[in-house]
């Protein structure tokens, strides 16, 4: 596992822009298979729902879209860290298919930024205080790698969500 993307060994070896372009269209399959109900449900206490789930992601589109504008905007930027479970405490209440809608939106920004984005800007330096120097690259790498591990959640919970 690389300090600078920790989801790294998620990631299965097809190209990141498959990924990413799949990600919005399998949650909602996931969710479709769960329903409402089970994906407001947590698997158990101190776990995120389904719908948690999908908000966190729409949470860190928000924050991957910042830090991919800002490190191609700006020389060898600073990131800022976030804390995943004090934004999640603001998830309650919220439909997984609402959060999906942001996320989907938010990726598909992402995804005609990363579309139109030079070659050399995958060389491009920034600074995330807790990994270290990082690239534009490790990024989008990271939003894949991350993708994946979340996805790979809620396919295990609609395995086990029974209608």
């Amino acid at each position: 596992m690389s300090n600078l993307n920790p989801y790294d060994r998620f990631l299965d070896g097809r190209p990141l822009p498959a990924i990413l372009g799949a990600t919005a269209s399998q949650i909602a399959l996931l969710l479709a298979a769960m329903g409402p109900e089970k994906s407001s449900l947590a698997p158990a206490a101190g776990k995120w729902s389904p719908a948690e789930i999908v908000c966190h992601l729409a949470d860190c589109e928000l924050v991957f879209a910042f830090r991919l504008r800002q490190t191609l905007a700006e020389d060898t930027p600073t990131v800022q860290p976030f804390d995943q479970e004090k934004w999640a405490a603001t998830y309650r209440g919220i439909a997984a298919g609402k959060a999906l809608e942001v996320f989907t939106a938010l990726r598909h920004w992402n995804l005609l930024l990363l579309a139109g984005a030079p070659p050399s800007a995958a060389n491009r330096p920034l600074t995330h205080p807790e990994r270290g120097t990082m690239t534009f690259h490790t990024i989008i790498e990271t939003m894949a790698g991350h993708d994946l591990n979340h996805l790979a959640q809620l396919q295990k919970l609609a395995a086990t969500a029974v209608h």
